[in-house]
């Protein structure tokens, strides 16, 4: 290596600065408006639209805008695209650093009881049917998985079962539940994925952590039938993606409860 200076990868100073880097922490765990992460970090609103807006540059953030409330937008955590560039700045660094997704023995405590998480949208017939699915698949059942809906459909949605399908899993025994049903029952998480619902979501005992996952309906996508399809199957892989996160997070941060 010669002696010129080096010029560290840029994912690196995004993530240097304390604003951005809290910005990114919040969004790790929740889709956030403008105004909320505001009010979380007791900071004016024209400097987080400065430091989002630097983040979308990099890559690091989404923007969508808000079915609830077009006027407003959720911005995401874009965390595959965060990983890569990550993983990318370690290994120029030195090709012996690895970042490796298994937890060091003993880090995790085995739970004494099983965890549980609800999902909700609006109709309950895609998306939130669609996560709960995924995650029963993906904690192997370890984690008690729900979903319900503020103005749940008749039926499931068929393209939402079609993909389950084709990935294994099988949802010919699932059907749309109202939240009424689930009031008043104790829930580690509770995950609202549209907007519209995320206005209406009840309070629970003991005030589980509520998380926002901003999806678009892929009910509403027009076009062929493979159109239809693929946006359900993109919903299913975002989902996928989110739910690994969720998992992580739940058994280190809640794994330890009685």
């Amino acid at each position: 290596m010669n002696d010129m200076l080096l010029h560290p990868p840029s994912v690196l100073k995004l993530l240097a600065h304390e604003v951005r880097w809290t910005v990114l922490c919040r969004l790790a765990r929740s889709d956030l408006r403008v105004q909320e992460l505001g009010d979380l970090l007791a900071l004016p609103q024209n400097l987080i639209s400065y430091h989002l807006r630097k983040l979308r540059e990099g890559r690091l953030v989404t923007e969508r805008r808000s079915s609830a409330d077009e006027r407003a937008s959720y911005y995401s955590l874009d965390l595959e695209h965060v990983q890569m560039l990550y993983q990318a700045a370690a290994l120029q660094l030195h090709p012996a650093i690895t970042l490796s997704d298994s937890a060091p023995a003993g880090a995790q405590a085995v739970p004494h009881r099983k965890l549980r998480v609800l999902f909700l949208c609006t109709e309950n017939s895609a998306r939130s049917q669609m996560a709960e699915a995924l995650l029963r698949q993906m904690s192997q059942g370890q984690i008690e998985a729900s979903s319900a809906g503020s103005q749940p459909a008749r039926e499931i949605h068929p393209l939402a079962r079609r993909v389950m399908e084709r990935i294994g899993i099988d949802m010919s025994g699932a059907v749309p539940k109202h939240v009424d049903l689930f009031r008043g029952q104790h829930f580690d998480a509770v995950v609202t994925v549209c907007d519209r619902v995320r206005e209406v979501c009840p309070v629970f005992p003991d005030d589980p952590e509520r998380i926002h996952w901003s999806f678009p309906d892929p009910a509403l996508v027009e076009g062929s039938e493979e159109t239809r399809y693929h946006a359900f199957e993109q919903t299913s892989l975002q989902l996928t993606a989110r739910i690994r996160l969720l998992i992580t997070l739940l058994e280190r941060e809640k794994g330890s409860l009685s």
